[in-house]
């Protein structure tokens, strides 16, 4: 519950800030003391004298208020046990990532201890920009937690991801992480990420251009969600040093299979999201190949541990398996066959032909199929967002 908690609410310059209303509305009605600091532009959209009354507090927007008193931001920032920055502009999030401090709610969001939320709010090119799916990043990267923009008609007139999500959803967020009351408490997760690179000899290797990312990001959600993940990570370009989770570093499909096959009998839920090698060298020298002029180099390849299909055999009543497919052509009918043959519960489509989504992006766009004949498709978003939705999916099968 809310109930005396103290909320500050950060309101930027978005069509959306006639939601912030709404918001402080619910806030209060939950029993929350609501404190409301506004950018000099969100004046354009939505009036102080508004949410003032509404929070029954004064409403700051400047260093100093009327009187000529200095509002002191640091204050702000100590008094709140959760702040919520919503609507989040594009401009304010760039100055949020990049520590620029031009502006009261800046100064405060900089001086805060508490929990931050921020939930985006703009038109949808705007919000897949690179530098705005960076700065997102960035945020999560400094513990912020993100309340993912919805899809759907816009104020431009288009029609895509860029939508505030409805005030009734930030509440329950925030009261549920608030209230320790995080859905998957008690479950054990199992998370797969990255390439496995397969030696051909002590220098070189075989692997793909997998990052990490989406596996990561899927950890990430799951342990924020209240579940005990442990993460095995082949090489990615992640860094995984201050993970609040266990992480198993491995390099191999061989090193991945036996962490899998350790610790899937005890996982609840398991995402197998790495990019695992299907082949691998039938022999590995023990030396560097060296170059012969015009003669050619032949491998013969073995196929690998069948990962997925080893974890569907062994899989026991109530333990959900969901597997990624990464396909270029027939990506539907090839998703749906993995799905059968190897015993899971959902399987993740990713399209190479895609913009934005596969290898190396920090966006992602996907399908999601189950095995029960449900399917869910998603618009491009960032790799946390597509994370969330992924989990929440998840959340239905349990």
């Amino acid at each position: 519950m809310l109930k005396d908690k103290h909320i500050l609410l950060g309101v930027t310059a978005s069509i959306a800030a006639y939601k912030a209303a709404n918001l402080v509305r619910l806030l209060v009605k939950e029993g929350a003391r609501v404190k409301v600091i506004m950018t000099p532009a969100s004046h354009h959209f939505i009036t102080p004298l508004t949410l003032s009354t509404l929070s029954k507090n004064p409403v700051h927007a400047e260093f100093a208020d009327q009187q000529g008193n200095w509002v002191n931001h640091v204050d702000l920032g100590l008094w709140a046990d959760a702040m919520i920055i919503a609507p989040a502009s594009a401009n304010t999030l760039a100055k949020m990532a990049n520590g620029i401090c031009d502006n009261l709610l800046l100064a405060t969001y900089l001086s805060a201890r508490c929990p931050v939320f921020f939930a985006p709010a703009m038109d949808l090119d705007m919000l897949k920009h690179p530098s705005t799916q960076s700065n997102i990043s960035k945020l999560l990267g400094y513990g912020n937690m993100l309340i993912p923009s919805g899809f759907g008609e816009l104020a431009s007139g288009l029609t895509g991801s860029g939508r505030m999500e409805e005030p009734e959803q930030i509440v329950e967020i925030v009261n549920e992480f608030l209230s320790g009351d995080k859905p998957l408490s008690g479950k054990k997760a199992l998370v797969t990420a990255g390439p496995t690179f397969e030696a051909i000899d002590p220098v070189r290797f075989i692997g793909n251009h997998s990052t990490g990312k989406m596996g990561v990001a899927l950890a990430d959600v799951l342990h924020e969600q209240g579940a005990e993940v442990v993460l095995v990570a082949g090489p990615v370009s992640v860094n995984l040093s201050t993970k609040p989770y266990r992480v198993q570093h491995v390099v191999s499909n061989e090193e991945m299979y036996a962490q899998c096959m350790s610790a899937f009998p005890e996982a609840d839920i398991a995402i197998m999201a790495a990019a695992v090698a299907d082949y691998t060298p039938a022999a590995v020298a023990d030396s560097k190949i060296k170059k012969k002029d015009g003669d050619p180099l032949t491998l013969q390849l073995k196929e690998t541990k069948d990962i997925l299909a080893a974890l569907g055999k062994s899989k026991k009543a109530g333990q959900v398996l969901v597997g990624f497919a990464l396909e270029t052509d027939d990506e539907e009918v090839n998703a749906l066959k993995k799905l059968q043959k190897k015993n899971l519960d959902a399987i993740v489509l990713n399209s190479l032909k895609d913009a934005g989504a596969g290898f190396g992006t920090d966006t992602n766009k996907v399908t999601i199929f189950s095995g029960s004949g449900g399917k869910f498709e998603s618009s491009l978003r960032s790799k946390k967002e597509i994370a969330q939705e992924i989990v929440t999916y998840i959340k239905t099968l349990l």
